[in-house]
């Protein structure tokens, strides 16, 4: 038995259309590299654009006063226990928590006057990842006003063009939630289910997850290509879209999509055992590092924006397991504990092999959660939702690094030079890779915010 997006399939006559429209993106595995190069070669417009955006989405909220933005001369209930270090560019500080982040800061920009209008994770999750609040629903259910516009990815995929043979917008993670209720911001919106995100997962166990494709009896994707029984419903499948006057206007995408999936070459660049050990190593053992590792391995096929979420769960109580960056009580146990390392050991790694195979000139990355954590710290000894100001970083595809943009004020509350949004900083990723006004009006879409000239 298979199943097919949402669907349980036991009959494979009765696929549906969406079903196959939510497998056919793994088209793109069947080609080589050579053809993949070409078809970017014929896409790219001005010389020197980047290509492609990853988006490592620190789901929760990470605090900028403990990463980006330490005040040392704060007071006590407000600067936390870590010291500033300085970096491999003079007059930057960050973290000491995050000592080989600051090794590599001329890779990136700091931005640390972001501010959105929410303190809500699933209304400013959405306002991070579409760049407004429509159709943003709150924690309580609450639905904002206005058309849900399509997420940075969806928008990608709607420029570049829906190509079944090359996934444009990839998501590795689960499906966003704050508490029980899944956000609205991830999504290809008001651009329709087409341009959502195709989706992939990690797990220690089982490796590469491809919920889009799931087998039910738990085969992954490295055995596909052993199962004889796997074979003969592709086979029959096959047959039945042949015989089908239903799929007899489906071209010849559909049933490629299909046949890809019982070749060796479909499924390969899912498969992290292909990497040297020491590199997997190097990226970290954990979800997070191998997942930032398979976004390395999307772009450099040709993908377009990968989004890897930290986490897919926040929760709206404190300490019931793993919530992402939503760190209300413990905070700094937990950060040192876990979050500092793993993100400086994962996205220091994603920099140097991008930069070592020569595609961090032509590959955006982008770090940052949809808001940050309160500056006073709470009794709890962590800290709270903060949407007034925040940080984040930018690195690769040919934009500025070795910055910092914006300023906060004195206890990191406030911005008091450059005030940037979320819709800010994903105008100039876009732009980057060639979506500016012009692409945005064609595709139907109102341009939103302001590329940062800084950057640029």
């Amino acid at each position: 038995m298979l199943s097919l997006g949402k669907q349980t399939v036991s009959n494979c006559a009765k696929v549906t259309r969406r079903g196959l429209l939510q497998v056919g993106g793994l088209g793109v595995l069947g080609l080589g590299l050579g053809d993949l190069l070409r078809l970017e070669a014929q896409e790219r417009g001005t010389s020197g654009q980047a290509k492609s955006i990853i988006l490592l989405w620190l789901w929760g909220g990470p605090s900028h006063l403990d990463t980006f933005d330490l005040k040392p001369k704060a007071p006590t209930e407000y600067r936390g226990p870590y010291r500033p270090v300085s970096t491999s560019v003079p007059g930057i500080q960050v973290c000491e928590l995050l000592p080989q982040l600051a090794q590599r800061a001329d890779k990136y920009a700091i931005l640390r006057s972001l501010h959105s209008s929410s303190n809500d994770h699933g209304i400013a999750g959405t306002i991070g990842l579409t760049g407004a609040d429509f159709g943003a629903t709150s924690l309580s259910g609450q639905v904002l006003p206005g058309e849900l516009l399509p997420t940075h990815g969806s928008i990608a995929s709607k420029v570049f063009g829906f190509e079944p043979t090359l996934p444009r917008f990839v998501t590795v993670g689960g499906f966003l939630h704050q508490g029980h209720k899944r956000i609205t911001g991830e999504t290809g919106g008001s651009l329709g289910s087409l341009h959502d995100p195709f989706r992939l997962d990690y797990d220690a166990e089982q490796g590469v997850k491809i919920p889009q494709f799931e087998l039910i009896d738990g085969v992954t994707p490295s055995g596909l290509d052993d199962r004889a029984s796997l074979r003969s419903a592709l086979n029959q499948l096959s047959r039945s879209i042949d015989r089908s006057q239903a799929f007899g206007q489906l071209d010849q995408f559909y049933q490629q999509a299909y046949s890809l999936l019982t070749s060796r070459n479909a499924h390969e660049v899912f498969d992290l055992t292909q990497e040297p050990e020491a590199l997997r190593t190097r990226y970290g053992r954990y979800r997070f590092g191998q997942c930032c590792l398979l976004a390395r391995r999307l772009v450099e096929t040709g993908v377009r924006f990968v989004q890897v979420n930290w986490s897919s769960h926040v929760e709206p109580v404190e300490d019931t397991g793993d919530g992402g960056w939503d760190m209300h009580d413990r905070h700094f146990q937990q950060f040192q504990d876990r979050h500092a390392w793993m993100l400086d050991q994962a996205a220091s790694a994603l920099l140097d092999d991008l930069a070592q195979r020569g595609l961090l000139d032509e590959t955006i990355v982008v770090a940052v959660g949809e808001f940050g954590r309160t500056p006073k710290i709470n009794a709890k000894a962590g800290r709270d939702h903060w949407e007034q100001c925040y940080s984040g970083i930018v690195a690769g595809g040919g934009l500025r690094g070795g910055q910092v943009i914006g300023e906060s004020d004195h206890r990191a509350e406030y911005p008091v030079s450059r005030p940037l949004t979320p819709a800010d900083l994903f105008a100039t990723a876009l732009h980057q890779i060639g979506i500016a006004t012009t692409q945005l009006t064609a595709a139907g879409l109102t341009p939103r915010g302001q590329v940062i000239e800084e950057l640029v």
